[in-house]
């Protein structure tokens, strides 16, 4: 297509795995859904993420203030600060001898302190801090910027056009549930994000263990061979 202009959508999740920046960086613009509403019971990769814990994909959660209400994502806060310093020592003590870790551990230590009056904007610099560092050249706009009161993917549909993209990246498993006619009608054309295989040596473990955030990936093999090896503009393809 020419002149296309790919828009990915999501909510701003917690240091979220490299799927989640693949995603990005095939997007030209990205669009953070910070106003949608943050989950009633439990948790979500909003404010969890998984990590290896010796050899073992393991949940780390922020724990959250849960107002009586519904409470949108850029209205969630947090319950107190002393997560961040308990995650900042499970990381040291599952990969101080990881080959990266020394290299960019600041960098990441200074993201997770990070100080911030809501989940949201916690995330969002977070996920921004890491795509320019990954150098993806995407434009970032949050849904809450444009003040929109439809849901589901009607919202998507009008934040699509309100950037003047023509081509709606979905997830890998969209094809299960995308409304294909409501978008055809809107002449926005439907793709999906399939990152191809890519794993790397992880300590503890022989099988490659997927889905982990994207400082697994970091503090193994490093900004620079991330960014040769699975953000590769002579890769890219969509």
């Amino acid at each position: 297509m020419d002149n296309q202009i790919v828009v990915g959508i999501h909510q701003p999740n917690f240091l979220p795995w490299l799927g989640y920046f693949y995603k990005i960086w095939q997007s030209d613009i990205f669009i953070f859904l910070d106003d949608v509403q943050f989950i009633k019971t439990g948790s979500s990769y909003t404010n969890r993420v998984t990590v290896n814990i010796s050899g073992e994909s393991s949940y780390l959660t922020i724990p959250i203030k849960r107002g009586s209400g519904v409470q949108q994502i850029n209205e969630t806060t947090f319950l107190n600060e002393k997560w961040k310093k308990k995650f900042i020592g499970t990381l040291q003590a599952n990969y101080a001898k990881s080959p990266y870790f020394k290299e960019n551990k600041d960098f990441i230590f200074e993201l997770i302190n990070f100080k911030a009056d809501n989940l949201a904007d916690y995330n969002i610099h977070a996920i921004t801090s890491l795509s320019r560092k990954l150098h993806l050249n995407t434009e970032f706009k949050r849904s809450s910027a444009f003040h929109l009161q439809s849901g589901s993917t009607q919202r998507l549909i009008e934040l699509i056009k309100a950037v003047h993209g023509n081509s709606y990246l979905s997830g890998e498993g969209g094809d299960n549930y995308q409304e294909h006619q409501d978008y055809k009608e809107e002449s926005i054309t439907l793709l999906y994000n399939k990152m191809p295989p890519f794993s790397y040596k992880q300590p503890k473990t022989q099988e490659f263990i997927k889905g982990l955030s994207v400082i697994d990936a970091i503090f193994n093999i490093g900004f620079e061979n991330l960014r040769n090896n699975l953000f590769n503009e002579s890769k890219k393809d969509i």
